[in-house]
This record gives structure tokens, C-alpha cells and sequence, in this order.
């Protein structure tokens, strides 16, 4: 938790507490359905935690902006971004009905009212959002497919809307096709941890 404090020392007491909250909660449900890797579980405020709020460092998302978490797992990026964001809609979706029954379970606990998670796969969503986020859960380009007109043109925060992915390694390749409208940022830049320095936050406007 101490690592949280030192990149976000101007949390509220509530998101400290929310923030606190989440070793016990993730450890107690990865005993029964696996969310977290095994070996991940005491590094979870660095390998998931910390990771989902790089995001967080690179864009402020205004009050009421709509976010889809693509391919959730357990809850990451959505979860810690939606304690950080309490004003901002997030809706983490996952095709793997256990996954999302951890990430409802996780979010009752903490109290948040601005997560609804569900069961479906991003291409079969109705909604649309302003920016979809995701964990390197498949290739740019297979992603900017599944979210078609899912995300809304324009946008009302210091980044146009469109698609914010954690991704690691080498994208040269992956993003090439995307043209000189991509945006990185290496996430070594923001966070000083080991575990950051191949791992990079890529945004590809709508």
C-alpha cells in the first residue's frame, strides 16, 4: 500500500481505505478462483495496483466520462482506476462469468457505485463510452476491431477519446500500421520500480 501513497500522496482518506482493502480482498478470492497469478498475489499493489494507475498519470478523466475496461480479468485496469476516478463510469467486461463474479464481489466490499461489470465479450456491448482501456489482452489492431463503434468520436478531456492500453516489450511492429497518431509513454518515466521498465501506456485515438 506504502507504494501507492508514494506516486498518489493526495488521496483521500476513503480511496486510502479502498486502497487498503484490496490484499485481502484478492487474496482471500484468488483461494478460490484464480484472478491473480500465484505468484503475483504478495506483489499486488506494484503488478497490478500501481500498473493500473500509470493510466491515471497520463490522463485525468473529467467528471462523467464513460470508460470500458476491456478484457477485466480481476478487475485491472477498472478497479483501481474507478477507486482513483469516483466521479468517472467504468464498465469492465470479461468473458469468463468467474472473473466477473470476483470483480463484483471486489467492488461490493469497497463500495464503489461507479463500476457495473458484466459477462460479454466488448464487440456485443449496446453502449457506447469515451474511452476504452485495457491490459494488453490482444494485439492493437484486433482491439480497435472489437471496440468499433463502440467508442464515441470527439471528447471533452485533454486527450481525444479512444483506446488506452497497458502493453510491455517491443510494439514497433504492433503499431506501426497506426500511424503518427499514437501516443506512448514508458511507464519506467513515472514509476521508478524494476518491474515497470519494458511496460509502456500506448493511446490510439478514435
Amino acid at each position: 500500500m506504502e507504494v501507492i501513497l508514494k506516486y498518489f500522496p493526495e488521496l483521500t482518506s476513503h480511496q486510502r481505505q479502498q486502497f487498503g482493502m484490496l490484499q485481502e480482498l484478492y487474496s482471500d478470492w484468488n483461494a478460490k478462483i484464480n484472478v491473480v497469478s500465484r505468484k503475483d498475489i504478495d506483489k499486488l499493489y506494484v503488478h497490478h495496483v500501481l500498473h493500473s494507475l500509470a493510466i491515471a498519470k497520463v490522463i485525468s478523466f473529467a467528471k462523467g466520462t464513460r470508460v470500458l475496461d476491456i478484457g477485466t480479468g480481476g478487475g485491472f485496469p477498472g478497479i483501481p482506476l474507478a477507486i482513483f476516478f469516483p466521479k468517472v463510469d467504468f464498465t469492465l467486461v470479461d468473458s469468463i462469468g468467474k472473473k466477473i463474479t470476483v470483480v463484483n464481489a471486489v467492488t461490493d466490499n469497497l463500495g464503489l457505485t461507479n463500476v457495473k461489470a458484466q459477462k460479454a465479450r466488448a464487440e456485443e456491448l449496446k453502449e457506447t463510452f469515451d474511452f476504452a482501456v485495457t491490459r494488453a489482452v490482444a494485439p492493437m489492431q484486433t482491439m480497435i476491431g472489437w471496440i468499433r463503434g463502440k467508442v464515441k468520436p470527439g471528447g471533452y478531456n485533454h486527450l481525444p477519446n479512444g483506446i488506452i492500453a497497458l502493453k510491455g516489450g517491443d510494439m514497433r511492429e504492433e503499431l506501426a500500421p497506426l500511424g503518427k497518431s499514437v501516443q506512448r509513454w514508458k511507464i519506467s518515466d513515472l514509476f521508478e520500480e524494476e518491474y515497470f521498465e519494458e511496460k509502456k501506456v500506448v493511446f490510439v485515438p478514435r
